[in-house]
């Protein structure tokens, strides 16, 4: 293949393309030795960079290690991951977002005006177009930093009740007590019910026939409260002795006994169920019924009963209903 060497044409002036191509590998040159004196500065912000990551991984660690040496919770230590985790990324993101811009600037001798314009606007547009997010992740860094829930916890969030099972910025995922997965944006969790702080508070309604002394019943109950207190498998989840309140309501044939329970966070319902039986089987002993709004108890006798001087009644339930002709509406 045979090369020719001819003239090129620009603005209206005729150049040689040897010598088009010495000014090019000129300028490459010089454009190379720029770039090379350059260097020691390049390295100089790369460090930087690499110092800021180790600065930032080494608070992070800490904060876990933190987090485990005074004893917190796992529940809790899991939220200061997640912070942290957070911390890590925020933080190196925009460090190396001012180290680009840096090198831009001063190695490459980049015009940021047009650049930063276009990146305001941008940003505005997004801003308006992802405010949804930008609220979730607001709301979640404030879930984080006011400690309103944990993983592990049992709360009552956007209509949806159940166990925390993992929380970003974004969004928490609960477990509902049927399995389902709830998945709830922060954005949309305005008020918070957590059931898993302090201590649970709880009322265990007992009901009792009429016809049982109150002042024996309440004795009754006292002591099988007590003793389940007592017992090694429980005493240490109670904050507080169990307190028969008392006769609460009547309704009917029925007495409701109150009785109130304190025990740690969600710590209740095996000492309730234990509570429940030894009742059931004190009640059957001591030969007192169950209360029941249905039953029906026998009243005071007429006047004249004795003297067999009254008319037995005739339970309506087994009368039988008239009979009507279909079509002339008459009685058969």
């Amino acid at each position: 293949m045979r090369f020719h060497l001819f003239a090129l044409q620009t603005n209206g002036q005729y150049h040689d393309p040897h010598a088009m191509l010495v000014e090019l590998k000129v300028h490459l040159q010089e454009q190379l030795f720029q770039f090379l004196s350059h260097i020691p500065e390049i390295v100089g912000l790369l460090l930087f960079l690499w110092i800021g990551v180790l600065v930032i991984n080494a608070v992070t660690k800490r904060m876990r290690t933190l987090a485990v040496r005074h004893g917190t919770a796992a529940a809790r230590a899991s939220q200061i991951t997640t912070l942290a985790s957070v911390f890590r990324a925020t933080g190196i993101g925009i460090l190396g977002f001012l180290i680009f811009v840096e090198m831009l600037k001063d190695v490459f001798e980049f015009n940021l005006a047009p650049l930063l314009t276009s990146a305001g606007i941008a940003g505005v547009a997004i801003g308006l177009a992802a405010q949804t997010i930008v609220k979730d992740m607001l709301n979640g860094a404030l879930f984080l930093i006011e400690d309103q829930y944990n993983v592990g916890d049992v709360i009552t969030a956007a209509s949806v009740t159940g166990v925390v099972e993992g929380m970003t910025l974004r969004k928490t995922s609960i477990r509902g007590f049927d399995g389902t997965l709830y998945v709830v944006p922060n954005s949309q969790i305005t008020t918070v019910a957590n059931q898993s702080r302090d201590f649970s508070s709880t009322t265990l309604n007992i009901s009792v026939d009429f016809s049982a002394n109150p002042d024996e019943v309440i004795a009754l109950l006292k002591k099988i409260v007590l003793e389940v207190r007592n017992e090694p498998a429980y005493k240490d989840i109670f904050l507080d002795d169990p307190q028969v309140l008392g006769v609460d309501a009547i309704k009917g044939s029925e007495v409701i006994y109150p009785i109130s329970v304190k025990t740690l966070a969600r710590k209740q319902y095996d000492a309730l169920r234990e509570m429940q039986k030894r009742i059931r089987m004190a009640l059957e002993a001591n030969h007192m019924l169950p209360g029941s709004p249905y039953r029906v108890s026998g009243g005071p006798l007429l006047p004249g009963a004795a003297e067999g001087k009254t008319e037995a009644k005739v339970d309506p339930t087994s009368l039988k209903a008239p009979e009507v002709n279909p079509f002339t509406g008459e009685g058969l």
